[in-house]
C-alpha cells in the first residue's frame, strides 16, 4: 500500500515539477527531488531514470549524495526568484501577498546561498 502512495505521490510530485518548468511561480526543482525521494521507495528503476538523465541527473545525484548546488545552479535559482519576485510586484496590488512572497521566497533563497556546492566543484576552485 505505502509503494503505491509513493509511486503516485512520485508522478503527482515529477507532474508538477514539469508544470514548474513553463509557470516561473511554481519551482522545479523541490518537486524533482521529492518524485526522486518517493521513486526511490516506490520503483527503483524509475529512480535510476530520473537520477541518469541527461540534464538533471547529475543535480540530482549531487543533492542526493552530498546535499550541495553547483553555484551555476544557484545563481539561476536565486535570478529566477528575484525575477519572480519583481514579476509578482509589478502584477500584485496586495500588500500582504508581497509581504508574504518576499519571506517565504527570501527564506528559500537563503537556503539556497547556503548549501555547500559540490566537493569536485569546491576543489576545481581551490586548484585554479
Amino acid at each position: 500500500m505505502m509503494r503505491l502512495f509513493f509511486l503516485c505521490l512520485g508522478y503527482a510530485s515529477l507532474a508538477l515539477g514539469v508544470i514548474g518548468i513553463f509557470l516561473p511561480v511554481l519551482p522545479t526543482t523541490p518537486f524533482v527531488l521529492l518524485a526522486g525521494w518517493c521513486f526511490a521507495r516506490s520503483n527503483p528503476a524509475l529512480a535510476d531514470r530520473l537520477y541518469n538523465h541527461p540534464r538533471f541527473g547529475a543535480l540530482l545525484r549531487t543533492w542526493r549524495d552530498e546535499k550541495a548546488i553547483p553555484l551555476r545552479a544557484k545563481l539561476i535559482a536565486l535570478t529566477m526568484l528575484a525575477l519572480s519576485y519583481g514579476l509578482i510586484l509589478w502584477l500584485s496590488e496586495s500588500r500582504v501577498v508581497r509581504v508574504i512572497l518576499a519571506a517565504v521566497m527570501g527564506s528559500v533563497a537563503v537556503y539556497i546561498a547556503t548549501r555547500p556546492r559540490p566537493r569536485d566543484e569546491a576543489a576545481d576552485l581551490h586548484d585554479g
